[in-house]
């Protein structure tokens, strides 16, 4: 298949962090950025069917891997450069 642009192929991974840094590197009082790093409510309750992991939490286990928080994350990405290497280079998943 031929590819339109040159933008290399993405790994799931690699699609959570690219998404995650772009939410990382806005204000913390940004709405999205405090929805994201909020916890739920203790009161709060998932409604039947849903799954319990949730989308930090996969950011999450995607960078345990490599030994690294969620907090260090949303540290590194203040740096784009850093995080765009480490995005396309692979060096923060296996």
């Amino acid at each position: 298949m031929r590819r339109i642009t040159k933008q290399p192929n993405l790994t799931v991974q690699q699609q959570h962090l690219s998404i995650f840094w772009h939410i990382a590197c806005m204000d913390d009082d940004a709405d999205a950025k405090m929805i994201l790093m909020a916890p739920p409510p203790k009161n709060w309750k998932r409604p039947p069917g849903r799954p319990r992991i949730t989308w930090v939490d996969i950011v999450q286990r995607d960078l345990r891997a490599d030994d690294l928080t969620v907090n260090e994350v949303v540290d590194l990405a203040q740096n784009r450069r850093l995080w765009r290497l480490m995005c396309m280079c692979g060096t923060t998943h296996s």
